[in-house]
Protein backbone atom coordinates (compact mmCIF):
# COMPACT_ATOMS: atom_id res chain seq x y z
CA UNK A 1 0.00 0.00 0.00
CA UNK A 2 1.45 3.37 -0.99
CA UNK A 3 0.17 4.90 2.23
CA UNK A 4 -0.39 3.07 5.50
CA UNK A 5 -3.18 5.51 6.37
CA UNK A 6 -5.48 7.95 4.60
CA UNK A 7 -8.01 10.53 5.75
CA UNK A 8 -11.44 9.80 4.28
CA UNK A 9 -14.35 11.94 3.28
CA UNK A 10 -17.28 10.17 4.96
CA UNK A 11 -20.58 10.08 3.09
CA UNK A 12 -24.08 8.70 3.55
CA UNK A 13 -27.44 9.04 1.86
CA UNK A 14 -31.14 8.39 1.98
CA UNK A 15 -33.16 6.30 -0.44
CA UNK A 16 -34.66 8.31 -3.28
CA UNK A 17 -35.77 8.12 -6.93
CA UNK A 18 -33.10 7.48 -9.54
CA UNK A 19 -33.81 9.38 -12.74
CA UNK A 20 -37.22 8.96 -14.38
CA UNK A 21 -37.15 5.17 -14.42
CA UNK A 22 -39.17 4.32 -11.34
CA UNK A 23 -36.12 2.81 -9.68
CA UNK A 24 -35.10 3.93 -6.22
CA UNK A 25 -31.59 3.92 -4.82
CA UNK A 26 -29.38 5.12 -2.00
CA UNK A 27 -26.49 5.78 -4.42
CA UNK A 28 -26.56 9.57 -3.95
CA UNK A 29 -24.16 9.96 -1.03
CA UNK A 30 -23.34 13.31 0.58
CA UNK A 31 -20.84 14.35 3.30
CA UNK A 32 -22.08 13.76 6.82
CA UNK A 33 -20.64 15.37 9.95
CA UNK A 34 -18.74 13.55 12.67
CA UNK A 35 -18.96 11.70 14.94
CA UNK A 36 -19.52 8.70 12.67
CA UNK A 37 -21.16 5.73 14.33
CA UNK A 38 -20.45 2.46 12.59
CA UNK A 39 -22.57 -0.59 13.35
CA UNK A 40 -22.59 -4.12 11.98
CA UNK A 41 -24.21 -3.01 8.72
CA UNK A 42 -22.42 0.31 8.25
CA UNK A 43 -22.88 3.99 9.02
CA UNK A 44 -25.77 4.76 11.33
CA UNK A 45 -27.06 7.51 9.00
CA UNK A 46 -26.77 5.56 5.72
CA UNK A 47 -29.46 3.71 3.77
CA UNK A 48 -29.78 1.31 0.84
CA UNK A 49 -32.84 0.62 -1.27
CA UNK A 50 -32.01 -2.97 -2.21
CA UNK A 51 -30.64 -4.88 0.76
CA UNK A 52 -30.30 -8.05 -1.30
CA UNK A 53 -27.62 -6.55 -3.56
CA UNK A 54 -26.39 -3.55 -1.56
CA UNK A 55 -25.55 -3.26 2.10
CA UNK A 56 -25.67 -6.03 4.65
CA UNK A 57 -22.88 -7.46 6.76
CA UNK A 58 -20.50 -8.20 3.87
CA UNK A 59 -21.13 -4.84 2.17
CA UNK A 60 -21.43 -2.67 5.24
CA UNK A 61 -19.31 0.18 3.84
CA UNK A 62 -18.32 1.04 0.29
CA UNK A 63 -14.96 2.67 -0.46
CA UNK A 64 -14.14 4.34 -3.78
CA UNK A 65 -10.89 6.01 -4.75
CA UNK A 66 -11.24 9.68 -5.62
CA UNK A 67 -8.04 9.06 -7.60
CA UNK A 68 -10.26 7.62 -10.36
CA UNK A 69 -12.46 10.67 -10.88
CA UNK A 70 -10.07 12.38 -13.30
CA UNK A 71 -10.00 9.31 -15.55
CA UNK A 72 -13.79 9.16 -15.57
CA UNK A 73 -14.04 12.82 -16.55
CA UNK A 74 -11.73 12.13 -19.47
CA UNK A 75 -13.82 9.15 -20.56
CA UNK A 76 -17.40 10.36 -20.13
CA UNK A 77 -17.04 14.10 -19.74
CA UNK A 78 -17.90 16.38 -16.85
CA UNK A 79 -20.93 14.46 -15.59
CA UNK A 80 -22.72 16.37 -12.79
CA UNK A 81 -22.29 13.41 -10.43
CA UNK A 82 -18.50 13.67 -10.76
CA UNK A 83 -18.40 17.18 -9.33
CA UNK A 84 -17.78 15.90 -5.80
CA UNK A 85 -17.11 12.64 -3.92
CA UNK A 86 -20.09 10.33 -3.67
CA UNK A 87 -20.71 9.75 -7.37
CA UNK A 88 -20.38 5.97 -7.05
CA UNK A 89 -22.37 5.58 -3.86
CA UNK A 90 -19.26 5.42 -1.72
CA UNK A 91 -19.18 5.87 2.05
CA UNK A 92 -15.42 6.52 2.05
CA UNK A 93 -13.70 8.68 -0.55
CA UNK A 94 -9.91 8.90 -0.37
CA UNK A 95 -6.82 9.77 -2.34
CA UNK A 96 -3.88 7.40 -2.09
CA UNK A 97 -5.54 3.99 -1.96
CA UNK A 98 -6.74 2.20 -5.09
CA UNK A 99 -7.54 -1.38 -6.07
CA UNK A 100 -3.85 -1.86 -6.83
CA UNK A 101 -2.89 -1.04 -3.23
CA UNK A 102 -5.67 -2.65 -1.22
CA UNK A 103 -5.85 -6.41 -0.66
CA UNK A 104 -8.67 -8.75 0.18
CA UNK A 105 -8.77 -9.26 3.93
CA UNK A 106 -6.98 -6.02 4.84
CA UNK A 107 -7.94 -5.03 8.37
CA UNK A 108 -8.49 -1.30 8.75
CA UNK A 109 -8.92 0.75 11.90
CA UNK A 110 -11.21 3.79 11.75
CA UNK A 111 -11.53 5.37 15.15
CA UNK A 112 -13.14 2.82 17.44
CA UNK A 113 -14.33 0.65 14.53
CA UNK A 114 -12.38 -2.23 13.01
CA UNK A 115 -13.13 -3.06 9.37
CA UNK A 116 -12.05 -5.75 6.91
CA UNK A 117 -12.01 -5.71 3.10
CA UNK A 118 -14.49 -8.44 2.13
CA UNK A 119 -14.86 -8.13 -1.66
CA UNK A 120 -14.68 -5.83 -4.63
CA UNK A 121 -17.74 -4.22 -6.11
CA UNK A 122 -19.77 -5.88 -8.85
CA UNK A 123 -21.16 -2.83 -10.69
CA UNK A 124 -24.86 -2.86 -11.51
CA UNK A 125 -27.16 -1.12 -13.97
CA UNK A 126 -28.04 1.65 -11.52
CA UNK A 127 -24.70 3.22 -12.41
CA UNK A 128 -26.05 3.55 -15.97
CA UNK A 129 -28.96 5.56 -14.62
CA UNK A 130 -26.81 7.57 -12.26
CA UNK A 131 -24.46 8.71 -15.04
CA UNK A 132 -26.95 8.69 -17.96
CA UNK A 133 -24.63 6.26 -19.75
CA UNK A 134 -26.13 3.03 -21.07
CA UNK A 135 -22.90 1.14 -20.51
CA UNK A 136 -21.50 2.77 -17.37
CA UNK A 137 -21.66 -0.42 -15.29
CA UNK A 138 -19.79 -2.28 -18.01
CA UNK A 139 -17.22 0.51 -18.22
CA UNK A 140 -16.64 0.31 -14.47
CA UNK A 141 -16.27 -3.46 -14.64
CA UNK A 142 -13.82 -3.39 -17.56
CA UNK A 143 -11.75 -0.58 -16.03
CA UNK A 144 -11.16 -2.37 -12.73
CA UNK A 145 -12.01 0.93 -11.02
CA UNK A 146 -14.80 -0.72 -9.08
CA UNK A 147 -14.21 0.19 -5.45
CA UNK A 148 -14.51 -2.29 -2.60
CA UNK A 149 -16.54 -3.23 0.45
CA UNK A 150 -15.83 -3.71 4.15
CA UNK A 151 -17.37 -5.94 6.77
CA UNK A 152 -17.37 -4.61 10.33
CA UNK A 153 -15.29 -6.67 12.75
CA UNK A 154 -15.80 -4.28 15.67
CA UNK A 155 -18.45 -1.60 15.90
CA UNK A 156 -17.30 1.83 17.00
CA UNK A 157 -17.26 5.59 16.60
CA UNK A 158 -14.83 7.74 14.60
CA UNK A 159 -14.35 11.47 15.05
CA UNK A 160 -13.45 14.33 12.73
CA UNK A 161 -9.88 14.03 11.48
CA UNK A 162 -9.78 10.28 12.00
CA UNK A 163 -7.69 8.14 9.65
CA UNK A 164 -8.28 4.83 7.92
CA UNK A 165 -5.23 2.88 9.12
CA UNK A 166 -3.99 -0.47 7.82
CA UNK A 167 -3.36 -2.71 10.83
CA UNK A 168 -3.15 -6.20 9.31
CA UNK A 169 -2.67 -7.72 5.85
CA UNK A 170 -3.41 -11.48 5.89
CA UNK A 171 -3.57 -11.85 2.08
CA UNK A 172 -0.68 -9.83 0.59
CA UNK A 173 -0.85 -11.82 -2.67
CA UNK A 174 -4.47 -10.81 -3.30
CA UNK A 175 -4.73 -7.15 -4.33
CA UNK A 176 -8.22 -6.30 -5.51
CA UNK A 177 -6.95 -6.00 -9.07
CA UNK A 178 -6.25 -9.74 -8.97
CA UNK A 179 -9.82 -10.47 -7.92
CA UNK A 180 -11.31 -8.38 -10.70
CA UNK A 181 -9.00 -10.02 -13.25
CA UNK A 182 -10.25 -13.46 -12.22
CA UNK A 183 -13.89 -12.45 -12.21
CA UNK A 184 -14.04 -10.38 -15.38
CA UNK A 185 -11.06 -11.10 -17.65
CA UNK A 186 -9.30 -14.41 -16.96
CA UNK A 187 -12.68 -15.95 -16.30
CA UNK A 188 -11.59 -19.54 -16.99
CA UNK A 189 -8.52 -19.54 -14.75
CA UNK A 190 -9.66 -22.53 -12.72
CA UNK A 191 -6.54 -22.67 -10.58
CA UNK A 192 -6.94 -19.02 -9.65
CA UNK A 193 -10.65 -19.42 -8.94
CA UNK A 194 -9.98 -22.39 -6.67
CA UNK A 195 -7.35 -20.42 -4.76
CA UNK A 196 -9.75 -17.49 -4.43
CA UNK A 197 -12.58 -19.69 -3.15
CA UNK A 198 -10.28 -21.11 -0.47
CA UNK A 199 -9.61 -17.71 1.12
CA UNK A 200 -11.49 -17.47 4.44
CA UNK A 201 -11.54 -13.65 4.22
CA UNK A 202 -13.62 -13.71 1.02
CA UNK A 203 -17.32 -12.80 1.20
CA UNK A 204 -19.51 -15.89 0.95
CA UNK A 205 -21.33 -14.67 -2.16
CA UNK A 206 -18.04 -14.34 -4.06
CA UNK A 207 -16.91 -17.76 -2.84
CA UNK A 208 -20.13 -19.28 -4.12
CA UNK A 209 -19.70 -17.50 -7.45
CA UNK A 210 -16.20 -18.94 -7.88
CA UNK A 211 -17.36 -22.43 -6.90
CA UNK A 212 -20.33 -22.34 -9.28
CA UNK A 213 -18.06 -21.32 -12.12
CA UNK A 214 -15.66 -24.15 -11.29
CA UNK A 215 -18.46 -26.70 -11.07
CA UNK A 216 -20.30 -25.66 -14.21
CA UNK A 217 -17.33 -24.69 -16.35
CA UNK A 218 -19.37 -21.68 -17.46
CA UNK A 219 -19.20 -17.95 -16.83
CA UNK A 220 -22.41 -16.56 -15.39
CA UNK A 221 -24.62 -14.23 -17.43
CA UNK A 222 -23.89 -10.64 -16.39
CA UNK A 223 -26.67 -8.97 -18.39
CA UNK A 224 -29.27 -8.55 -15.65
CA UNK A 225 -26.69 -6.97 -13.36
CA UNK A 226 -25.11 -4.71 -15.98
CA UNK A 227 -28.26 -3.70 -17.90
CA UNK A 228 -31.21 -4.54 -15.66
CA UNK A 229 -32.45 -7.13 -18.11
CA UNK A 230 -31.39 -10.27 -19.95
CA UNK A 231 -29.68 -9.73 -23.27
CA UNK A 232 -29.40 -12.31 -26.02
CA UNK A 233 -26.91 -10.40 -28.18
Amino acid sequence: MRLASVRPHVLAGAVGPLGQTGHVSGIDKRPVPAPWRIGATGLETDAQADRKHHGGAEKALHHYAFDHYAAWREEIGAAPALAAPGAFGENFSTTGWTEEDVCLGDVIRFGGALLQVSQGRQPCFKLNLRFCQDDMALRVQKSGRTGWYYRVLEEGVAIQGGLLELVERPCPDWPLTRLSTLLYRDTRDHEGLAALAALPQLAESWRNLALRRLESGKVENWSARLYGRRRRD
